[in-house]
């Protein structure tokens, strides 16, 4: 087909062809510098949060709590934060304006953090700067967003698009691993300015890559006015005529004229009509009222097609979105179940001692790793295989992911048995520091952290995928930013998990799962308990999967 249409074109095919060349050389390099600017704005916030409660601690001297407390809270802030920048993009200001704004917020949030840590100013001082880095960090799910704008809507075009949320995810953890690591170094062994002015000299230059990038960024999303007036607007009119008929030929109803595939709502194409919540197509309904006087009937009365399929859209991603939270549950039990597995086993590599904490590292080093296996060498197979330019779709994706953090789960809940069964045998080993540890060495947590890391290439990264593929084009910031919301109710989803079986399980003077030592409970039923979890979940995310019908756009 392709040699037949440059035959057809002559000369002006060459032509074509070298203008397909350079637009895909300018979509390469902007992406490029796209994902380099991720990573260093993850180096930033890493290398001011890893370390941030002892910063509290030592130089703010705040109590543990009060000190673990503010993090926590500090932490929730930056998870809730993309939602209202990605509002901002996809309503008023467009992605491009959105990240150069918030990037400018993110560098006078560093700036003031350095200086605060310099000049010992108080601590109102040092929290100003905090949150205006949880505010001007908040881009994620816009940089996601943006970078995949960058690709056109051909078949190769979305392969490469599919290709570029695997490179995100994995800049992410570049980012991670060097700000969580390298900076955290810089802050004990040589102090907080430089700790610190670090983090904020990577800000400064995130923000000249991403301004130097602006000729390269080929394509650009413009506002299209608030979402949820739009979605209110649907439900009003609905609501309005509940009495109405809606006609069984979509073709009937209400649609924006024109030929060029491109509905009302700017930069947003037209979007099928779709059968689900039928009820919503009353609002594109146009009844003999509508139709009276000179002006077009009110979007308060009279939607389109397209206006109305936004908000089954969105219905539609909320129970994929939803299933996310019971998976981020159980992965968050890295951060908390797995340390307190960890802190009580043999710590000693020669003569170093390894943190538990530390162990997180794995979980970073097997996303790098699953990453490139998954972009190199699963794609090209499932391609062959499926027929689809992804691989897998991303519902299947997700779901690959969802089975394999069941695995980690039960390997924490086998390693758990093991460790109780050698401090039966043995007991606690003392050293001659008086440190003591159950006789069996940390590293045999290793395997669980990589299980982790292969479900976050999976369930992660084909959420960014799905929530931007699967979301209406005036909207994709918005929905994109719904993956942060779950990864955000996990976690209280989790501290919920953990206060209800700490309250069921410790009755009648019995320790429970999960007692101040772990060696006197039973953390391995709470990994149990997690598979089960997970497995109830996907269960339920299979009838998700199955009742889900993917966008269809009308160009």
């Amino acid at each position: 087909m392709e040699a037949v249409e440059l035959e057809s074109k002559g000369s002006h095919g060459g032509d074509a062809d070298r203008r397909t060349s350079r637009n895909d050389r300018r979509s390469s390099w902007g992406c490029t510098l796209l994902l380099v600017n991720n990573s260093l704005q993850y180096m930033s916030y890493f290398g001011l949060s890893t370390n941030l409660v002892n910063y509290f601690k030592v130089e703010l001297h705040a109590d543990s709590k009060s000190a673990a407390n503010s993090v926590t809270n500090w932490v929730g802030t930056s998870a809730i934060t993309p939602l209202a920048a990605a509002f901002l993009a996809d309503s008023f200001l467009g992605r491009y304006w959105t990240i150069t704004i918030f990037l400018v917020i993110s560098v006078a949030g560093y700036g003031v953090v350095t200086v605060s840590a310099s000049a010992g100013l108080q601590s109102a001082v040092f929290y100003a700067g905090l949150y205006l880095v949880a505010l001007g960090g908040a881009l994620s799910p816009i940089m996601a967003s943006f970078g995949a704008d960058q690709f056109g809507d051909n078949e190769s075009d979305r392969g490469r698009q599919s290709s570029f949320f695997n490179w995100f995810y994995f800049s992410i953890n570049v980012g991670s691993l060097v700000g969580g690591t390298v900076l955290v170094w810089v802050q004990t062994a040589h102090g907080w300015l430089l700790g610190y002015g670090i983090p904020a000299l990577l800000s400064v230059l995130a923000l000249a890559l991403f301004s130097a990038g602006t000729g390269a960024y080929r394509r650009h999303q413009p506002p299209a006015g608030s979402p949820l007036t739009r979605i209110a607007q649907v439900v009003v009119a609905a609501v309005r005529k509940c009495d109405v008929e809606a006609p069984d030929d979509a073709a009937l109803l209400h649609e924006c004229d024109g030929d060029d595939g491109m509905s009302a709502i700017k930069g947003s194409r037209r979007l099928a009509h779709t059968d689900q919540f039928r009820f919503l197509d009353k609002a594109a309904v146009e009844t003999a009222g509508d139709k009276q006087g000179a002006q077009p009937p009110s979007p308060w009365r009279l939607c389109t097609v397209t206006q109305v399929e936004e908000l089954k859209c969105v219905l539609r991603l909320l129970p994929v979105w939803a299933c996310g939270i019971i998976f981020t549950a159980a992965y968050t039990q890295m951060s908390t179940t797995f340390i307190l597995q960890g802190d009580t086993l043999d710590p000693r590599l020669g003569s170093f001692r390894i943190p538990a904490a530390v162990l997180s590292v794995f979980d970073t080093l097997s996303v790098m790793l699953w990453v490139l296996l998954y972009d190199r060498a699963i794609v090209p197979l499932a391609r062959r295989l499926t027929g689809h330019h992804g691989g897998f779709t991303q519902l299947v994706r997700m779901g690959i992911g969802f089975i394999i953090l069941t695995v980690a789960m039960l390997a924490a809940g086998a390693l758990e048995v093991a460790r109780r069964r050698v401090l039966s045998r043995h007991g606690m080993f003392v050293d001659a520091d008086g440190a003591e540890y159950v006789p069996m060495s940390i590293f045999w947590q290793v395997p669980q952290y990589v299980v982790v890391g292969a479900a976050e290439v999976f369930t992660f990264i084909g959420q960014i995928e799905f929530f931007y593929d699967q979301a209406p084009d005036a909207m994709r910031s918005v929905c994109s930013g719904l993956a942060a919301a779950s990864f955000a109710l996990g976690n209280y989803a989790s501290s919920l998990l953990v206060a209800i079986v700490v309250r069921a399980t410790a009755t009648g003077g019995q320790p429970g799962w999960i007692p101040d030592d772990i060696n006197n409970g039973h953390l391995d039923y709470f990994f149990w308990l997690l598979a089960m979890l997970c497995v109830g979940n996907f269960g339920v995310y299979l009838l998700v999967a199955r009742w889900y019908n993917y966008k269809k756009t009308m160009d």
